[in-house]
């Protein structure tokens, strides 16, 4: 279903996890007819390994370095206009906010504490939340990273509601900013 939206760079999706970055990105990409890319699954198939693996037998710092690198690839490779959806800490990472920043329109998927424990209450897959009091942690990452997240282009909150709802809220925000840019473009 595409749609009359007129890009011309990646869109990457940013924030918790548990926000909704996989599941809204694809269908955002769906929407608009583009590629949708998950970086932590490239991350894995350049590794040979989970992420939590990586986590747990090289470190986080060896982890962001790699993300950094798949960012900077995926940004690059063609086509130019995708979704990206990227993990929970990538956009912290100044090097890859600043690639971001600069290249793609970034979309911050602001969700509640409430909503981020209910959404990875049974998950595996999350190296920080594994053997640790879910709830806790995500507070305590929600206290740190906010405030970065909300440098990104478009921000959206995020309820437990439908994702068609959702998509058309991120649809909406997306129309505006660019609509806001094409005006601060012919204004100058």
């Amino acid at each position: 279903m595409k749609t009359n939206i007129k890009l011309d760079k990646p869109i990457v999706m940013v924030g918790l996890m548990g926000a909704g970055k996989t599941s809204v990105g694809r269908a955002l990409a769906h929407h608009l007819g583009v590629p949708f890319i998950d970086s932590d699954k490239e991350i894995e198939r350049a590794a040979g390994c989970s992420v939590v693996d990586i986590f747990s037998l090289y470190g986080e710092k060896e982890f962001r370095r790699v993300e950094r690198q798949v960012v900077d690839r995926l940004i690059d490779s063609p086509p130019r206009v995708k979704v990206i959806s990227t993990g929970e800490g990538a956009f912290i990472t100044p090097e890859i906010r600043k690639r971001v920043l600069d290249d793609a329109v970034s979309i911050w998927l602001k969700a509640d504490l409430d909503l981020l424990v209910k959404r990875t209450k049974f998950r595996d897959t999350r190296p920080q939340l594994l053997h640790n009091d879910s709830k806790k942690i995500l507070a305590q990452l929600i206290a740190e990273r906010y405030n970065t997240y909300a440098m990104a282009n478009i921000t959206v909150e995020t309820f437990d509601e439908s994702l068609h709802k959702t998509l058309n809220k991120v649809v909406d925000a997306l129309k505006q900013h660019l609509n806001q840019k094409e005006q601060n473009n012919g204004s100058k």
